[in-house]
């Protein structure tokens, strides 16, 4: 195994940022090639992973996801196993990963984690992005030893690139290359041990009892530049600096030795790196489900919340129009009534926005480092969302029904739940599309929050259709508004088949609801109210075809327009992986 300190994983690994452009070539064993699923893999800084779970979970999961079908359900548990005990993780098996709010296990506990998902596959080419960033000088040195023996335990030959925040000596000492880059130069790359002579014999000798990364990284650190009058040895600017050390190395052996071998390596014949298979679809959609349901019933924000709070609220609706009664006062009454309740059930989903972002994170980071694909996670988020929404409109929706005296009938209560859980279910698939393309969970409840708010407005109730200025707010707004549905179908669901005294002094007249829903609502009662939840129902699917479709499109566009909009900030590197090192 041969571990490569770096300060470019990430674009060596195919991680540029938005506004970076990459030139030059990546090879790898002489040739280039795609960094194919499960030949290679990547270590994010941040530990994205699922808080609700454990230590134990959390690999197995992934296990199930990235190994392929062809081996057993045994065999995907022992080699998470193995890579738990491999990690040193053994101790901390059953402890939740934990977050804010909810303790559980430490930073370097979470990066091992981390780690162990990434090394499932047992990768021969491994990437790791600033590995002890955050961590204490013994938690540094525990990670970063144990992925030095990795080899030692699983016998698989690998390459790890990583690049490396203020390390200790020990951790610097565990590294077999250095690479040193400024400014898109190359100042030095070859073995660490021979870094200090070669920083030496350039002018630039590590002061005694100082550390040499330190010492390094603050010679040809740019970003905060010496004072003119000290400057650095000679009394160079660090400019000056970076110039000698880059045309020294053009010249030096240890340059000369890596381009020969970058020679012989492109005419020896080398093993690609095939991509490996993983879990079929079918099994993919089932683990994530099965994963999903287990954080959603876990993580108290994310219904278990909503629920207490539809609870209160449907007590209190329920004794505010207790027995409401069927004389013509109880008309209005039962409009508002119905409105308050799917517009407050409808609004109050943007309350779980913030715990569907954090499994937005994880997927983001699983699907760029090829363990599924966004079709997988939709379908999977979908029906482990579904339990929990029927009751989230079966309790609340019961209350109210029953206290207030609602249309009576199994039917009207069927319809009435149905229609509840059709709604609630549309605005968790327009909460994907906003996390889909809002950076942060706090924009995002901002601009769900506006959307809900402008269609509510234009449902059909605050403003009746006539009322509605036909340029824009009617045509199309009031059309693509699911309030207008969701409020038609109730009311018809309610109204259709009752009749109600005439509140006019004298008149022992009956009004019929077909009456009420023309002519005092405005309803649409020439279809039945079965078109409207099939209307519903259409609208939420096409919102989460939307959601893979926005996703899907993002991968492909964000490469090009992040070309087009960054000709300015170009890093060129040429990286080779030696077929020693990775055969």
């Amino acid at each position: 195994m041969n571990i490569t300190i770096s300060y470019t994983s990430y674009e060596i690994a195919g991680r540029l940022g938005s506004k970076t452009k990459q030139t030059g070539k990546i090879l790898i064993n002489g040739r280039k090639q795609a960094l194919a699923y499960g030949a290679s893999a990547y270590v994010t800084e941040d530990d994205t992973i699922l808080t609700t779970l454990t230590v134990k979970e959390a690999v197995y999961y992934s296990a199930y996801l990235q190994l392929p079908d062809s081996m057993s359900k045994s065999e995907k548990q022992e080699r998470a196993d193995f890579t738990i005990r491999e990690m040193g993780l053994h101790d901390a098996i059953n402890t939740r990963i934990g977050g804010w709010g909810s303790k559980g296990a430490s930073g370097g506990q979470k990066r091992r984690v981390s780690i162990c998902i990434e090394i499932l596959t047992h990768p021969r080419l491994l990437f790791l992005d600033e590995p002890t960033s955050g961590l204490d000088s013994a938690a540094s040195y525990h990670v970063m030893s144990r992925i030095s023996n990795l080899n030692k335990k699983d016998g698989i030959q690998r390459t790890i690139i990583a690049s490396i925040h203020q390390p200790s000596n020990e951790i610097f000492q565990l590294f077999h290359n250095l690479c040193l880059l400024s400014s898109g130069k190359t100042v030095y790359f070859g073995p660490t041990s021979a870094a200090n002579k070669f920083f030496s014999s350039n002018g630039f000798p590590c002061p005694s009892l100082h550390s040499p990364s330190d010492h390094f990284v603050k010679t040809i650190n740019k970003d905060f530049e010496q004072d003119p009058e000290k400057g650095l040895a000679g009394g160079l600017s660090t400019e000056e600096a970076i110039h000698v050390l880059a045309k020294s190395y053009d010249s030096s052996k240890i340059c000369h030795q890596v381009q020969k071998e970058i020679a012989q390596t492109k005419k020896r014949d080398s093993d690609t790196m095939d991509e490996k298979c993983h879990a079929d679809f079918f099994t993919q959609c089932l683990i994530l489900t099965r994963r999903s349901f287990v954080n959603m019933y876990r993580e108290v924000g994310y219904y278990w919340l909503r629920l207490l709070i539809y609870g209160a609220l449907a007590l209190s609706l329920g004794t505010m129009f207790f027995d409401i009664g069927s004389s013509s006062e109880s008309i209005q009454a039962r409009g508002s009534l119905l409105v308050f309740v799917v517009t407050f059930l409808t609004f109050i989903t943007v309350g779980g926005f913030p715990s569907f972002v954090e499994e937005m994170k994880v997927f983001e980071r699983e699907r760029l480092n090829g363990h599924y694909g966004v079709t997988a996670f939709t379908i999977g988020n979908t029906l482990s969302s579904v339990p929990f929404l029927l009751l989230m409109s079966l309790i609340p929706g019961a209350l109210v029904y029953y206290l207030v005296g609602l249309h009576q009938g199994h039917e009207h209560f069927v319809y009435f739940i149905f229609m509840l859980f059709t709604s609630v279910f549309l605005v968790e698939g327009l909460m994907m599309i906003v996390a889909s393309m809002v950076p942060n969970f706090l924009m995002g409840i901002i601009v769900g929050s506006g959307i809900l708010g402008i269609m509510m407005l234009d449902g059909g109730f605050y403003r009746l259709p006539s009322d509605i200025p036909k340029p824009f707010w009617r045509y199309p707004l009031h059309y693509i508004s699911f309030h207008k549905y969701a409020y038609q179908g109730l009311f018809k669901n309610e109204f259709q088949g009752l009749t109600f005294p005439s509140n006019q002094v004298g008149a022992h007249m009956t009004i019929h609801g077909e009456h009420i829903l023309r002519h005092i609502w405005q309803m649409e009662v020439n279809y039945s109210k079965w078109v409207d939840v099939g209307i519903l129902v259409g609208m939420a699917v096409l919102y989460r075809i939307l959601f893979l479709v926005i996703i899907k499109s993002f991968e492909k566009v964000k490469p090009i327009s992040s070309a087009l909009n960054c000709p300015q900030t170009n890093f060129g590197l040429t990286k080779v992986t030696r077929s020693s090192e990775i055969d």
